[in-house]
């Protein structure tokens, strides 16, 4: 069993910075970061794929976010700079097992991770 516990969020000012964490159980070849605000679809904010150093971002954070994993702490770090009012929602991590290129990660659909933290929020006041 996965288990994924995600820290670091909180209340931040427009152009302020956070570092999310996710202490990880298991190591999976693919993991990402999804976002979910209120009365939206839960979106794929980063993904990466051990092994490859190959990463995944979506439009609205590239520039902004980086996705790093150390494997010595068993953590995934999500570092968010020049944060916008829009980045705010709940943030969660998740792992996919089963899959075998980082193109068959990255970009995948949230039906596509069996495995998700509780969840942290972000809120960025303009």
């Amino acid at each position: 069993q996965v288990r994924l516990v995600e820290s670091g969020g909180g209340p931040v000012q427009a152009g302020g910075s956070l570092r999310l964490s996710c202490a990880y159980s298991l190591y999976i070849h693919c993991m990402g970061w999804f976002r979910q605000a209120p009365g939206t679809e839960r979106e794929q904010v980063a993904s990466i794929y051990r092994g490859t150093g190959g990463t995944y971002y979506a439009d609205s954070v590239k520039g902004r976010f980086t996705i790093s994993q150390d494997d010595a702490k068993n953590t995934l770090y999500l570092q968010m700079n020049n944060l916008k009012p829009e980045d705010t929602a709940q943030y969660y991590c998740a792992a996919s097992a089963g899959q075998r290129s980082p193109d068959s990660c990255f970009g995948l659909t949230p039906e596509g991770f069996g495995y998700w933290g509780q969840g942290t929020q972000v809120t960025v006041s303009s």
